[in-house]
């Protein structure tokens, strides 16, 4: 007789779990990166939808674990990032697979890594490098309950902005060990420096520096005010492109949500891994692409009108600018953000820009100059100017024409008083600032300003007395204005208004606002 002996096997099945978030559009997505080793040929396979660039952390990681001492195992290795339908770019994962095949080998414990958030690139010898969009990682792992993040060392400060967490940066992975370990801490504390995206700071462009004038310079001023889009018409050398640089010397100074949200821009656009100070300036070349100015790519990463929220975008020489991209303006400028979609995936970056365009009358420069003839033909200029769409010029609040200053006036030996020019400049722009106070408190919020407001909004908080009202009907006839212009006219009077400290539009406001949408050259 023979007896059966049914012998079981149980195998006992190891997944390490490391959590760990990657930008995704101007959000951030969780990110389980899971581990399995088994017995069998040696291997490494991750899986999951990565990109070229997971793929190739294989390598990376690989020689990051041997230089800094870690025993790498001969086995068959796999890393599934998921959800796996998510496509993953960039080396944000790199610490987390390193982390999850220590845990792995147990040369760390499940329970070292949980309930904190890793992420972070590593070189061949185990630094650790920085990486982009690391405010929205902080952000989406604060919104789902983590508290604890370990992030690059040189992305602290930027990491930093975001409060109710605690932040570790990560200059080496062998240190990372060790403060997992107990043995050593990392610090929380950043000596990185702040970053200034413009000259505006260091080298500043006055308004006394501009000779001449007076009537564009009041237009930018009344602009920058209420956030208002500016068209300069004039010949080459007037000064157009001066006045638009000092208008970002008048703007005024950052909040804290302002400098989170543009220094989240430049960090996911790979930019900058500092924190932004200052307003940004963005003068793209009229021969950017369409994803350049408006964002997009593969990736679909902020854009010109992006990189300059909060702050000035400068479109100069406007007709040379692509009709397309002219037109694509047309949308972002009436809602402040920018909505793109790709076949995977789509988002939405916010673009709160001031629009600061510049133009000549006619293809030579100089048609009604009064010092030198132009040479364009009647149909050179109609079709130079057909270039902009009534559209798009109608999404602009002040047009004014800009006349050339005279050589003799330019060459005269007055010289600049620096100290009376930086006295007037801190006039301006504190009278500039007191008038912004006066909108935030009028409409409740630090993010509206007059040149944002909508129809709704202008019935509900703005009154005009009857004597402006006739006025400006009679305007709006004799000028045929759209709903869309006449509604702007009464934004520039109101800003017009703040500047004079007023809580009624005047007749004289509102004709000066007139002033500012006369037709151009």
């Amino acid at each position: 007789m023979f007896v059966l002996l049914k012998t079981i096997v149980y195998i006992r099945v190891m997944i390490a779990v490391v959590k760990s978030f990657i930008p995704f559009g101007f959000e951030g997505r969780l990110i389980n990166v899971e581990g399995d080793l088994r017995n069998g040929l040696p291997g490494f396979d991750i899986v999951g939808c990565p990109d070229k660039i997971i793929s190739e952390s294989r390598v990376r990681v690989r020689s990051a674990l041997k230089s800094s001492g870690f025993t790498f195992p001969d086995k068959h290795l796999v890393i599934n990032l998921a959800p796996a339908e998510l496509t993953k770019d960039g080396a944000f994962l790199d610490i987390p697979i390193s982390l999850n095949i220590l845990v792995l080998t147990n040369q760390l414990r499940q329970t070292d890594v949980d309930d904190a958030v890793f992420v972070g690139e590593l070189s061949l010898d185990g630094k650790v490098r920085p990486v982009r969009g690391i405010i929205n990682i902080i952000e989406a792992g604060r919104k789902q309950g983590y508290k604890t993040f370990y992030v690059p060392q040189e992305n602290l400060a930027q990491a930093k902005l975001i409060t109710g967490v605690t932040i570790y940066g990560v200059d080496t992975f062998q240190n990372l060990f060790k403060h997992l370990k107990g043995q050593k801490r990392l610090s929380t504390n950043s000596t990185a420096s702040v970053v200034k995206i413009t000259e505006t700071e260091t080298n500043p462009v006055l308004l006394d520096y501009i000779k001449g004038q007076n009537f564009a310079k009041r237009a930018c001023v009344v602009a920058i005010t209420g956030h208002h889009n500016i068209l300069l018409s004039g010949p080459p050398g007037a000064g157009k492109t001066l006045l638009a640089k000092a208008s970002t010397a008048l703007m005024p100074d950052l909040t804290t949500d302002e400098q989170i949200e543009i220094t989240k821009l430049y960090s996911l656009a790979g930019i900058s891994h500092g924190v932004i100070t200052n307003r940004p300036f963005r003068c793209p070349h009229h021969t950017s692409t369409l994803p350049a100015i408006m964002g997009g790519g593969n990736k679909i990463l902020p854009g010109e009108i992006s990189l300059a929220h909060k702050g000035i975008l400068m479109l100069d020489e406007l007709p040379e600018y692509p009709r397309s991209t002219l037109e694509a303006l047309r949308q972002p400028l009436e809602d402040r953000q920018v909505s793109l979609a790709r076949a995977n995936s789509r988002c939405a970056y916010p673009c709160d820009f001031m629009l600061f365009a510049t133009m000549n009358p006619c293809p030579c420069g100089y048609l009604g100059d009064n010092t030198k003839q132009c040479t364009c033909t009647g149909y050179e200029v109609e079709k130079y100017k057909k270039k902009l769409s009534g559209p798009l010029l109608d999404r602009i609040d002040l047009k004014i024409n800009v006349e050339r200053v005279k050589n003799t006036e330019l060459s005269s030996k007055n010289t600049i008083d620096e100290e009376m020019a930086h006295k007037n400049q801190s006039v301006v722009k504190n009278t500039i600032t007191e008038a912004i106070t006066i909108q935030r408190q009028r409409y409740g919020d630090n993010t509206t300003y007059n040149g944002n407001l909508s129809s709704n909004q202008i019935v509900k908080y703005i009154d005009l007395s009857e004597d402006v009202q006739k006025l400006l009907g009679e305007a709006s006839d004799k000028l045929e204005l759209s709903a869309r212009s006449y509604f702007k006219i009464i934004k520039v009077a109101r800003t017009i208004a703040d500047l004079d400290k007023s809580d009624q539009i005047k007749p004289s406001h509102l004709l000066e606002a007139l002033s500012y949408r006369m037709t151009i050259n």
